[in-house]
């Protein structure tokens, strides 16, 4: 009986709090906290910006570091990419780069986590979009500085 009276006591001393708190604060006005992506309102149907057309013009781009993955200057649009079916590999497989005229893949996607070269494109490297993005003719997103490695330090 003595645990259920203490017990008792606690849960009165805890509603007095709650509620004592909740008076003080009821003239005060409520506190909003901003939201961090921006104006927008939650749920809200904002107005998209269309997309960039395709550059197709199958001219391939420098490069602006190694390793970088090269952009696709022609249009993918309707390309199925599942993973049943690639229709990248059409043109750039190894087999089909004579008669399409497609750069080959790179020996790179043959080569499996532990550099073991396999005869055919290893999965990791399978969706192509994953990488390489189809060249548009949009205006940048935000300002580019990019600066070449050629075009640093000290001239000669």
């Amino acid at each position: 009986m003595r645990g259920s009276a203490f017990l008792g006591a606690a849960l009165a001393g805890c509603l007095v709090l709650t509620f004592g708190a909740a008076l003080s604060q009821e003239g005060a006005p409520v506190k909003i906290v901003p939201r961090l992506t921006g104006a927008a309102q939650p749920m809200a149907l904002e107005r998209i910006p269309p997309l960039g057309r395709p550059v197709i013009d199958d001219v391939r781009r420098m490069r602006n570091y190694p390793e970088q993955p090269p952009v696709i200057p022609h249009s993918i649009d309707g390309y199925q990419l599942t993973l049943n079916a690639n229709r990248c590999m059409d043109c750039h497989k190894r087999e089909f780069t004579e008669g399409s005229g497609a750069p080959m893949i790179s020996v790179t996607h043959f080569q499996d986590r532990d550099g073991q070269v396999l005869s055919d494109v290893t999965p990791r490297r399978y969706f192509c979009t994953a990488c390489h993005v189809q060249q548009t003719d949009g205006p940048p997103l935000v300002p580019n500085l990019f600066q070449d490695a050629k075009d640093l330090g000290r001239k000669p």
